[in-house]
């Protein structure tokens, strides 16, 4: 009998995938375990296994549609088996959101044209008819949908034909500067667009509501002298010339340290679980990596028992595969502790919002040069660096907080302790 192949759970959070690329095609022979389709989730792209052998009969959502978790997305036939007469595929998912608005000096047709034209037909209601990565990248290249030619089935615009529209946007004109300035985002002066949320931009704003509303955070500062820690990097910058060896960042020191000092205050390493508090044997460092759509954390097990290289080829190879979403969901989830950094963005300091159910998360600052006095009394140059803390305080309390980032400033200032 037919089998339905139904959009699979792929990470914790993932409510609904997009058909980023169907590597099978209709007609084709399917063995189990074949990579069939490619499922962009709210975190990760991600390859999708065929768990049955067939036939691949039928192809329900086209690449670039979007499909609820557990959904039908295409349908397979044993080998030999007739197609069924009565099969009707599922609506496609709506999009999550509105499509994004051109601008109000377009005045863009808002029902079917009266004439031919080369854009697809605008469907009941006088919607055009796109897949939601195409609305998303016609967002972000400021393309008017109602103006580009749809070769999906039923003239449906698909995120290449968005990308076949001429650069700037197809109907969405540019004025071009005026005497005080040029527009914003490719949009005219007054103008507004509504960009469709992507799946991981609607969890990142769910866990942060729920983070900042339901945990009570609280917050430490404290200032590092940085200078030994440059030092040191720049000592092993040079030892390393000449050796093949990746660069050691001050950001592999940092995190070494985090793990390290969570060996030394270790209540530190715990999670909040309603009427008890789980503390944790291993640190498992999640670490915030910026990306196109917004942010992912993922994760360096057994921190404490890394090396600083160590520290840093895994979380270069991590952070790699983050920004091209080609992480697995076991590489981003049961993280213990995690480190947001801005300081390579010259941010000096901030506080950052806990990633539940961790109950501390660290904020990296930029290192900057300040006036010192030192124990002489004397004002000298100094190179400085804020750390910043935001702890749950139902795990945490302020002086164990204060202890856990003491131990951290010891281990940044005194970075040999970093290499042994």
């Amino acid at each position: 009998m037919p089998i339905p192949i139904e959009m699979p759970k792929l990470s914790d959070t993932m409510t609904e995938g997009v058909l980023v690329k169907w590597r099978k095609q209709p007609g084709d022979k399917i063995a189990m375990g074949d990579i069939i389709a490619e499922v962009e989730t709210d975190k990760a792209t991600m390859e999708m296994e065929a768990f049955e052998d067939g036939i691949l009969h039928k192809i329900d959502i086209p690449e670039g549609g979007k499909a609820p978790v557990g959904s039908r997305i295409a349908l397979l036939l044993a080998e030999g088996e007739a197609a069924p007469t009565d099969d009707a595929a599922p609506a496609p998912a709506a999009p999550a959101a509105k499509p994004a608005e051109a601008p109000k000096a377009a005045k863009t047709p808002t029902g079917a044209p009266s004439t031919p034209a080369p854009a697809a037909a605008p469907a009941s209601g006088g919607r055009t008819k796109a897949s939601p990565l195409a609305r998303k990248v016609a967002a972000e290249k400021g393309v008017d949908l109602s103006r580009v030619q749809g070769t999906g089935p039923g003239g449906r615009i698909v995120k290449q034909d968005v990308l076949a529209a001429p650069a700037g946007g197809a109907g969405l004109s540019s004025p071009g500067p005026s005497a005080l300035g040029g527009s914003v985002g490719g949009l005219e002066a007054g103008a507004q667009r509504r960009v469709p949320l992507s799946g991981m931009r609607r969890v990142i704003a769910e866990r942060l509501v729920a983070s900042k509303t339901q945990i009570p955070h609280f917050y430490l500062t404290i200032d590092i002298d940085a200078a030994p820690l440059l030092r040191a990097r720049a000592e092993l910058k040079t030892a390393g010339e000449g050796t093949g060896l990746d660069k050691i960042t001050l950001n592999d020191f940092i995190l070494r340290a985090a793990a390290l000092a969570a060996l030394r205050v270790p209540k530190v390493n715990a999670a909040w679980d309603g009427d008890a508090i789980i503390e944790f044997g291993s640190v498992h460092l999640a670490v915030a990596v910026a990306i196109e759509d917004g942010l992912l954390t993922p994760v360096i097990r057994d921190a404490q028992n890394k090396s600083l290289r160590q520290i840093s080829a895994e979380m270069k190879d991590l952070a790699a595969r983050a920004r091209t979403k080609k992480l697995k969901p076991e590489e981003y989830q049961g993280g213990t502790l995690s480190v947001s950094s801005l300081g390579q963005f010259g941010v000096e300091s901030f506080q950052a919002i806990i990633n539940p159910p961790q109950a501390l998360i660290l904020s990296v600052g930029a290192i900057t040069k300040q006036p010192v006095v030192t124990s002489q009394d004397e004002i000298v140059v100094g190179q400085r660096m804020k750390l910043g803390l935001s702890g749950d305080h139902r795990v945490i309390d302020g002086a164990l907080g204060a202890q856990y980032a003491g131990e951290i400033k010891k281990l940044i200032e005194n970075p040999a302790l970093l290499l042994v």
